[in-house]
């Protein structure tokens, strides 16, 4: 017989009743969805925050509170290499009128990210509220109006904000280190015909096992990520930032939590079960085009060949920066230069971002240019006529 996962009471039912929910999906959908539901808030924007560095997003929040709308930011007490930011961010928000705390350091980390708006919308999300995760990343995010999920999601944005605690109260809600475990248990044990997994290390040993019986049982299973003794491929055309789990074309899990046992056990992390036939067709259709591309990859085809493009583009770049002097210095230099030491000269700072980037890219256009000729004339190619994009 094989081996059953334990059952969950979010399986029996969809738990939309009035909207539908609304999937997003990166990099596609962009930010529109979310600046659209910032800027249509009328009483209050509550909102987690772990990594941040977009400023349509900001500028919204601040939009937000000029119409006398409620904000409200929780913002985790430190990330690996961005606590400077973090507390940048917090700066200005507070300076804003925006009300601010800092999550608690009793877990190992507070990774969640989610907004709710007036009370009544719930947005999930798999991606940080950067450029990176929502313009070059593969990953995704949901938007729910279930009333008693937004009511729980509400509980636990107020405890975590006053550092009390919390006792989950719906199993749609995933709350890591609380409930996530036994509900993703019940989510993924509970499979009978396929599960579609994107998740950078699947690598808990109660979730492998799991995966596995249900492998055995003849369940169909497909990682794009790691994970070991599994049906697995490494997303080859793009950076994956995404934990989201599709059971039988039906059921959908999105949220912060990996299926990794620092993420289950020891980290705040918030996910979410929901049911709907439309979002799992569309993330289906998605995965399928991804898993494709990774098998091309695999076989030295045109995906291989631009990520070999983008590697040595990356060396490269890396490589100029390490010689090139620091800019501000170099911009002290050439104004004095232009101007003399006595002289002041009436700049227009982003105007002269402007022109400055745009004479570092036709420069290092032609020098790029004629770089690539001289390499591939090295190993005995022609170089491919393509449109010069820097």
């Amino acid at each position: 017989m094989p081996t059953k996962g334990p059952k969950s009471k979010v399986l029996q039912a969809p738990i939309s009743k009035g909207r539908a929910p609304q999937l997003l999906v990166q990099p596609e959908d962009g930010v529109a969805a979310l600046i659209q539901g910032l800027d249509g808030a009328k009483k209050s924007i509550d909102i987690l925050i772990f990594r941040f560095d977009h400023r349509e997003v900001e500028q919204a929040l601040l939009r937000a509170v000029g119409r006398g709308v409620r904000v409200r930011a929780l913002i985790a007490y430190t990330n690996r290499g961005g606590e400077k930011h973090l507390r940048a961010l917090e700066m200005r928000l507070l300076g804003a009128g925006i009300t601010v705390a800092r999550s608690a350091d009793d877990l190992a980390r507070y990774h969640a990210k989610l907004i709710i708006i007036d009370q009544r919308l719930l947005y999930v999300l798999a991606f940080n509220f950067t450029y990176l995760d929502i313009e070059h990343s593969r990953s995704f995010g949901v938007i729910l109006a279930d009333r008693k999920l937004v009511r729980e999601a509400m509980k636990l944005f107020e405890a975590d904000m006053l550092r009390q605690s919390y006792a989950p109260g719906t199993p749609a809600l995933l709350v890591s280190p609380l409930n996530a475990r036994p509900e993703l248990a019940a989510f993924l044990g509970g499979a009978k015909k396929k599960v579609l997994i994107y998740d950078p290390n699947v690598s808990d040993a109660e979730m492998l096992r799991i995966l596995s019986a249900r492998s055995k049982a003849g369940v169909d299973i497909k990682i794009l990520g790691r994970a070991a003794k599994l049906p697995s491929r490494k997303l080859p055309h793009i950076r994956l930032h995404a934990r989201v789990f599709v059971r039988d074309g039906n059921y959908v899990s999105i949220g912060s939590q990996s299926l990794r046992t620092l993420e289950l056990d020891s980290r705040r992390e918030v996910g979410v079960v929901f049911r709907d036939v439309k979002s799992a067709r569309r993330i289906t259709e998605i995965f399928m085009s991804d898993w494709e591309l990774a098998a091309e990859s695999r076989t030295g085809g045109p995906v291989e060949e631009s990520l070999q493009s983008k590697k040595i583009a990356k060396k490269v770049a890396k490589a100029l920066t390490k010689e090139l002097p620091p800019v501000a210095e170099v911009l002290d230099l050439v104004v004095k230069e232009v101007g003399g030491d006595e002289v002041e000269i009436p700049l227009n700072p982003d105007q002269l971002q402007e022109t400055v980037a745009d004479a570092v890219k036709r420069a290092v256009k032609e020098v790029v240019r004629d770089a690539v000729k001289d390499a591939a004339g090295q190993v005995g190619a022609e170089p491919s006529p393509q449109k010069e994009t820097l």
